[in-house]
């Protein structure tokens, strides 16, 4: 009749057992996904620490930075010299 008893005290222990073994299981996952993610996010330069996040930048070097910045400002100034304003293009609003 002792052993009757403790039925019921067993199938709590399995089920919290289980349950604790599966929140485990979410537990692990979760620290090897947010580990996944800071090494992907540390081969794009970017780095989360507890300061804020700290940005690598690609090496440059000055004659290529200058020269996509004058290309870039050359075809603005062209879409804006060619854009048509008023049915007018600004070329011809000039002559």
């Amino acid at each position: 009749m002792g052993a009757l008893n403790l039925v019921p005290l067993v199938i709590l222990f399995l089920i919290v057992g289980g349950v604790g073994w599966v929140g485990y299981q979410i537990y692990l996952y979760s620290n090897e996904l947010a580990e996944r993610g800071v090494r992907k996010m540390e081969k794009k330069n970017l780095v989360l620490t507890k300061d804020g996040a700290r940005v690598g930048v690609k090496e440059v070097s000055a004659e290529q930075y200058a020269d996509k910045t004058q290309r870039a400002f050359v075809k603005t100034w062209n879409a804006a010299q060619d854009s048509p304003q008023t049915g007018h293009s600004a070329r011809a609003r000039r002559a």
